[in-house]
């Protein structure tokens, strides 16, 4: 039997931290970084265009995870006044217009995670949402951290979706 080791790597923050909120914080930008790297070096009409059988393009995903952002951190854990889906709902979410720039789209995604940092460093894993937003008052809000915990499933999901969606494009594979 072989006595071969393998060397242990691992993504995100480093390997010997064990700070919760630097984990936390360093795996969601990590992901937010990876879809991003999912869709490098894909030309525009193919960040535009539906994946068959998927449904949905990649710039669409992209700019379903900006809302994503917009409706737990702003709207959500802030309570900020701010519009918790585009106009045209879910649809509109997952789809990009003919007239919509790709470069809009990725900016407004980078704002979103700006935005979402911005607030998040502000606060600790503990405080809680404040009411007006999506919590109303009467219902449990949920601490931040509870909050970017459901981020974070929502990117490793996504990420593991533009994986399929991009070799389903052009056969690329991998990290």
């Amino acid at each position: 039997m072989s006595s071969a080791r393998f060397p242990v790597t691992l993504d995100g923050p480093d390997m010997t931290e064990a700070d919760p909120r630097v984990l936390l914080l360093g795996y969601l930008d990590l992901y937010r970084e990876t879809v991003l790297r999912k869709i490098d070096g894909l030309p525009d009409a193919s960040l535009r265009a539906p994946v068959h059988p998927l449904g949905w393009s990649p710039l669409a995903l992209i700019k379903h995870v900006g809302w994503v952002e917009r409706r737990w951190v702003r709207w959500g854990f802030a309570a900020e006044r701010v519009a918790p889906e585009p106009p045209g709902g879910e649809a509109a979410e997952w789809s990009v217009r003919d007239d919509e720039p790709t470069d809009s789209v990725l900016a407004a995604y980078q704002d979103e995670v700006r935005r979402s940092r911005a607030i998040v460093a502000a606060h600790d894993l503990a405080d809680t949402a404040r009411y007006g937003g999506r919590f109303t008052a009467g219902d449990p809000a949920p601490p931040l951290g509870r909050i970017l915990f459901h981020l974070l499933q929502e990117y490793a999901r996504h990420a593991g979706q533009l994986d399929v969606a991009r070799e389903l494009i052009d056969g690329a594979t991998g990290e």
